[in-house]
């Protein structure tokens, strides 16, 4: 829908994608309450009662509950704005680190941001042996660039700068930006579906799998449809909610590896920085809805196809030895020292 050539144009089809992403939250909020008012008209409709009147009140309670609906929208979207970095950083277990602790770090990053002219983000650590590191950020001045410090512990001093260029080329081109409103907004209606499909409690031993049966043995095929459509409804936002996040993380990586290499001249170190993060990029810790904000993903079984939230190292360095004229090599994992 939005294609985008060169990064300025990149930086524009990602405000798109923003945008888009937040009327698609009003959207699929309103698809989500009429759900819930479905299930609501089911459980208290007479026996016997037809879809088409369930449905008939389920849309008249929309039409009445819908500004409630639209306030909650509001109160989270501020929520979300004012604390997303908290939210981030407790789902991510980073904590920031301070100059005095790690100046090696400090001066790498502090050489690639004066050499393009962009301001200094905040730095953390994620106190893992896991090789990984993310972005995170809605604006300028809240941006954050998280490290594990096994990472700091294994690559070398040209394999971080291209990390750290990687992660600095998601904050210019504003895919921060774009994952926050997809993993942090958008990200409610995984939750919900998650809530309701997974623990939902049929009252009166109802099942939309097994529809009740009225005193004369004639199915309640109203009601069964009833809950059919709203858990149809539920699981359609989930998934339409996830295949959005994992497609705007795939898209991005490729570009983040090429600014990294445009910002240090070394294709070179970042392949050997991928090869190095391969392998020992899993912690389990790391909730799955976070997965996407990483250099590689963070977690256990990586999956493939749509489902996969990383292009896959094989395919980015194929893509860098062609495009930048690096070359892939065989690499090792030792600690290489204090991460100070």
């Amino acid at each position: 829908m939005f294609k985008a050539y060169g990064l300025y144009s990149h930086i524009r089809a990602n405000q798109y994608r923003t945008a888009f992403l937040l009327a698609g939250f009003v959207a699929l909020l309103l698809a989500l309450m009429f759900s819930l008012a479905l299930l609501m008209e089911t459980f208290s409709a007479a026996p016997g009662a037809p879809f088409e009147w369930i449905a008939a009140q389920a849309a008249e309670d929309l039409r009445q509950g819908w500004p409630i609906g639209v306030i909650a929208a509001v109160i989270w979207f501020l929520v979300a704005y004012l604390f997303h970095q908290q939210m981030i950083d407790y789902a991510t277990g980073a904590r920031p680190i301070t100059r005095d602790q790690s100046p090696r770090l400090y001066n790498i990053v502090e050489n690639l941001c004066i050499s393009r002219g962009v301001p200094m983000p905040g730095l953390q650590i994620i106190e893992s042996e896991a090789l990984n590191a993310y972005a995170s950020g809605l604006k300028e001045g809240s941006y954050k660039i998280a490290i594990t410090n096994g990472l700091l512990e294994v690559l070398t001093d040209a394999e971080i700068e291209s990390v750290l260029a990687h992660e600095l080329t998601h904050i210019r081109n504003r895919d921060v930006q774009l994952m926050v409103v997809a993993v942090i907004f958008a990200g409610i209606f995984a939750f919900v579906a998650d809530l309701s499909i997974r623990r939902w409690d049929f009252p009166f031993g109802f099942s939309p799998y097994r529809p009740n049966t009225r005193e004369d043995g004639r199915r309640e095929d109203g009601a069964g449809l009833a809950i059919i459509v709203a858990f149809a409804i539920i699981a359609l936002s989930w998934g339409v909610s996830i295949l959005i996040r994992f497609a705007i993380s795939r898209s991005r990586e490729y570009l983040a590896d090429a600014g990294s290499v445009e910002l240090t001249k070394n294709p070179d170190a970042m392949i050997s920085a991928l090869r190095k993060i391969e392998a020992h990029a899993a912690i389990p810790a790391i909730p799955s809805r976070m997965h996407a904000f990483f250099i590689e993903s963070p977690a256990i079984h990586q999956e493939t196809g749509w489902l996969a939230s990383h292009p896959s190292v094989d395919d980015r360095v194929a893509a860098l030895i062609k495009f930048a004229g690096g070359h892939d090599v065989e690499v090792s994992t030792e600690r290489v020292g204090p991460w100070g």
